[in-house]
């Protein structure tokens, strides 16, 4: 897979809401590597692996190029030998809204508490429905981006959010 992804990000209120509405789940671990120019991650999705690489935002993170491709879980593996600063690990719960899915993310480890949930989007203008347990949209927030989360966990800021986000 690859092309032009746009995605909004929001948090998620308090609660299991989410896990009732879900439709399934998955166990994602990933790593990253160093990289100037883009976002290389490594991430085994239950017995799956993918390596994606993804370019920087000139939006304000709204939309950003993607490239995505499948790999051997034993190839994924060494690679996240190479990854620095550890792996994110959390769970992935996909509710559908409408004519859109949301995937939902509760983080694990020094990210535990964090739920946040991404809708990709064919327009940057295109209206979709939230449901109920979304909160705040942290859309372009770097605090929030996987990557960003290993370097700073969540459980050194996790303070500064409202009390329905932590």
């Amino acid at each position: 897979m690859s092309g032009l992804e746009i995605e909004r990000k929001f948090l998620v209120r308090k609660g299991d809401a989410f896990k009732r509405a879900a439709f399934s789940c998955s166990r994602i671990r990933q790593g990253y590597m160093n990289c100037a120019d883009a976002t290389v991650r490594v991430r085994l999705r239950d017995d799956k692996a993918y390596l994606t690489i993804k370019s920087r935002s000139l939006d304000g993170g709204l939309s950003r190029y993607e490239f995505e491709t499948e790999i051997q879980s034993d190839e994924a593996l060494q690679l996240l030998k190479l990854c620095r600063g550890g792996l994110i690990d959390k769970s992935r719960y996909l509710v559908r809204s409408g004519r859109h899915t949301f995937e939902v993310d509760e983080f694990y480890g020094d990210n535990e508490g964090l739920v946040m949930a991404e809708v990709e989007l064919e327009s940057a203008d295109e209206e979709f429905e939230k449901p109920d347990f979304i909160g705040m949209e942290v859309t372009g927030d770097k605090r929030f981006y996987n990557s960003h989360l290993l370097v700073n966990p969540f459980s050194s800021w996790r303070d500064t959010l409202p009390e329905e986000y932590r």
